[in-house]
């Protein structure tokens, strides 16, 4: 075997090893190339009896191969992610009543703003919405976010119109206190227009209660955790190798597989900017956090921390002539090529230019003056 064809064959090793890689980042393709075709060159210099011959690539070797046409068709860049089904947020429900826990929620109760959370001393605890915590009781006269939050809940709630009581009023006025006195007759307790401090707890949305740390039975302490929550928006979340971070953006279309195999749509809402390492991973590679919403939550199902796999679409041409990944070659002199076998069985490097890159169906979109739709190209058997 002459020193060409052996560095023909290392080639194609090397190439096959690499494939995923490169699927994965094709920015990464011109260096492993660039080694791939010194390692040829290198070949051909050291033996001066080799007979000359053009440097094609992988195909070239004893390995099987066969052909497929060009294609002509859209394009899109896509990659594909393992990733978590669950819910967006985390939140700790903080108690600030004395006395004794008499009621708590079972995990998986989903609560809104006027319903009850849970009871200290057989007195309801009620779920407001408003992202200050309770931190001491409110009457007449007070001013200050947490009033404002309390009006706009009250609004909400139809115990006070927007023309009696304006939603973004940080002042508790009489027609806060006539509306604080509907929602206890609501409650079943006391109606003295005062909201108590243990009365309420705020928090920015609707809860679904992930855990319960206290003890029914047990004594109820001012600012005790008694519960874990998420809220109740489904969200995906990717762990992103850091290196991918220019590979995506908000917006972007994604497809979700669920672990039933079945597909939703959704969209990257956020894109994490800083880079962290699992603890207790030695040698883990830097991740960032990027997080998916569903388009149909409903179609998400009730999975919780679940596995799926996420594509993204990271971009989209059209009427693109396509070909496989694995039929590229690179030419030794610097660029790609693909093998054409013409009508007449003869082989010949057609040289190409790269575009877009479909990472999900390892194809890539090619560019050049003799690149035609259906002519029939050469692709390693691997």
């Amino acid at each position: 075997m002459s020193a060409t064809s052996s560095a023909s064959a290392a080639t194609a090793t090397a190439h096959s090893e690499n494939a995923g890689r490169w699927r994965r980042h094709p920015l990464r393709w011109t260096a492993l190339v660039s080694v791939l075709v010194m390692a040829v060159a290198a070949a051909v210099f050291v033996d001066p009896f080799a007979k000359p011959v053009r440097v094609k690539g992988v195909v070239d070797n004893a390995d099987s191969t066969s052909t497929i046409a060009v294609s002509r068709q859209d394009l899109s860049s896509q990659t594909q992610e393992s990733a978590t089904l669950g819910y967006a947020g985390s939140y700790s429900v903080v108690n600030q009543s004395q006395g004794t826990l008499t009621a708590l929620p079972p995990v998986g109760k989903v609560a809104s703003q006027g319903q009850v959370l849970y009871e200290v001393s057989g007195v309801p605890v009620v779920l407001l919405y408003g992202s200050t915590p309770a931190y001491r009781s409110l009457s007449e006269g007070m001013t200050g976010a947490d009033v404002e939050e309390l009006n706009a809940d009250l609004v909400a709630l139809g115990y006070a119109t927007s023309t009696q009581l304006s939603p973004h009023s940080d002042d508790f006025t009489y027609r806060t206190e006539v509306g604080v006195e509907k929602l206890q007759a609501k409650l079943g307790v006391t109606q003295n227009g005062t909201l108590s401090l243990g009365q309420a707890v705020f928090e920015p949305t609707a809860i679904r209660v992930t855990s319960v740390s206290a003890t029914l039975g047990a004594p109820a302490q001012p600012g005790q955790p008694v519960l874990s929550a998420t809220s109740t928006t489904r969200q995906v979340s990717i762990a992103l190798g850091a290196d991918q971070q220019i590979e995506v953006a908000v917006g972007d279309k994604v497809t979700i597989t669920l672990p039933d195999n079945h597909t939703t749509p959704g969209v990257i809402t956020s894109v994490g900017t800083v880079a962290t390492t699992a603890s207790g991973s030695s040698g883990s590679s830097p991740t960032i956090t990027v997080l998916v919403t569903p388009t149909d939550s409903a179609a998400t199902g009730i999975w919780d921390e679940a596995a799926v796999g996420v594509t993204i679409t990271t971009g989209t041409v059209t009427n693109a002539f396509v070909v496989p990944v694995d039929a590229l070659l690179a030419k030794a002199d610097g660029g790609y090529a693909v093998e054409v076998v013409r009508a007449n069985g003869i082989r010949q490097l057609v040289d190409v230019s790269l575009g877009l890159f479909d990472d999900a169906d390892c194809l890539v979109q090619v560019t050049g003056t003799n690149v035609a739709a259906g002519q029939q190209i050469v692709v390693p058997n691997l």
